[in-house]
Parts: C-alpha cells; structure tokens; sequence
C-alpha cells in the first residue's frame, strides 16, 4: 500500500468585503509583498505538500502579477459563490490525481501568519487519525449571546469552546462525499470541518499559534505585518543558537 500523499488547497475567489477597498484583501501589500503571496510559500514549500489548488474568481485580474502565478506546482481552478463551493471545485479538480486516501490541507488564503511548525504539528496529529481535524485556539473571552437588536440574551460557557483556524486536513475521499452531500442538501457550510461534522464524524482539534490570524478587517494587517517581522526575529535566533 502506498503512502497518503498531502496535497492543499488555497480558496482565494473572495473580495473581502469588510475591509472596505477596490483590491481584494488577498492582494493588499503586506510588508513589500502580497498576502497571497506570504500564503502561498508557507504551504507551497513545504515539504510535506506534493501540489496547491488555488481557487480564484474568474474576473481575477491580480494573480498573474504574483510570485508563484508561473509556479509548476501551483493549479489555477475556477472559484465559486462561496468559500464551499470554491473548495469542492478545487477538489473536483484534484480528483485526477489524488487518491481517496490521499490528505487534503485547506487553508485560507487570508491566513498569511501560518507557520511550517503549525503544518508539522497537524500532520503529525492526524496522519493516523481516522477523521481529521484543524488548527485553532481555546477561546478564553466571556462569550456573550445576542437577540436580533444586540440584546444579551446569555453568557455562554467558553468551556469547551475553539476558534476555528486553517488549515483543516482530512482524507480527499472524505471530504469530497461530505462537501459535496452537504451541498447537495443545501446547508452551506462555512468551513470543511462543518461538512464532516454535517456527514456524522468529528473532527478534532489542533492548538495552533495566536498569530496565525485572518486579515478581515484593515486594522489586521498591521497584526500580521508585525506578527511576520516577529516570526522573521524567531527564526534568526534559531539559526545563530549554539
């Protein structure tokens, strides 16, 4: 029996509504570079990953101007409505290629803070788990309920609560029959763990880094600028311990 293979898709079809601006968020300078740019090299070097699936909007006028648009490991597939459906056209395309056992990483292209021991730790985690998980942080903030007008309605208990992060892995086989099911159901989920919670398994979770953060609003960017010259310093001092 052959070894899984890992392979990551990068859904990048959004416009970023909530930031405000022309240019989608993927493509906002993010000290010299785009963040789609930082993005893509934390996934598509490492050493784990055989190949990225980039899903992105067909009006998409930004990408051919990147670093990695020419890039032989890098399929260019056809975005979607929604984050969903980007998702199970990139794996429509992967189908070709990957086996139903093979490892799926999908990862956010706004997430550009992602670090490789992140990567190591899920894969290290689930690559002899039966489901598959994802990256994420314990929620430690109070976690208050609202009505339609914003009206407390409760406390909710954090214990037990996650902040869901990218990436999330689980089985190409898997995932696809459980996006696509779910699809097919019309429940459009939001994420990749959603679909496999929605087709009765469950995923785990992974304890990710604080600073592997979403650029939604424009005040993260100058977080992810200063979170990337931060993990810039860490690994300077890796290099130069004795």
């Amino acid at each position: 029996m052959t070894e899984p293979r890992f392979w990551a898709i990068v859904p990048a079809a959004g416009v970023g509504r909530r930031m405000g601006g022309a240019v989608p968020k993927q493509y906002l300078d993010l000290n010299g570079r785009a963040v789609i740019d930082h993005t893509v090299e934390r996934i598509l070097l490492h050493p784990s990953i055989d190949g990225i699936y980039l899903a992105l909007s067909e009006h998409d006028s930004w990408w051919a101007e990147t670093e990695f648009a020419d890039h032989p490991d890098l399929v260019r597939v056809s975005g979607g409505v929604e984050r969903c459906h980007s998702v199970l056209n990139a794996l429509q395309a992967l189908a070709t290629r990957a086996d139903r056992g093979d490892w799926v990483l999908v990862h956010d292209a706004a997430r550009p803070c992602v670090t490789r021991q992140d990567i190591d730790r899920l894969i290290h985690m689930l690559c002899d788990h039966d489901v598959g998980g994802l990256l994420g942080m314990p929620v430690h903030d109070t976690m208050k309920r609202t009505d339609a007008a914003d009206r407390i309605v409760e406390t909710v208990a954090r214990t037990h609560l996650w902040r869901a992060f990218t990436p999330q892995m689980f089985r190409f086989g898997r995932l696809f029959d459980a996006l696509q099911g779910a699809l097919n159901a019309g429940y459009l989920v939001t994420d990749e763990a959603s679909a496999i919670e929605w087709a009765g398994q469950r995923p785990i979770m992974i304890e990710s880094r604080a600073d592997n953060i979403k650029i939604t609003r424009p005040e993260d960017l100058a977080l992810a600028a200063y979170y990337l010259a931060r993990q810039d310093d860490e690994s300077t001092a890796d290099w130069h311990t004795p």
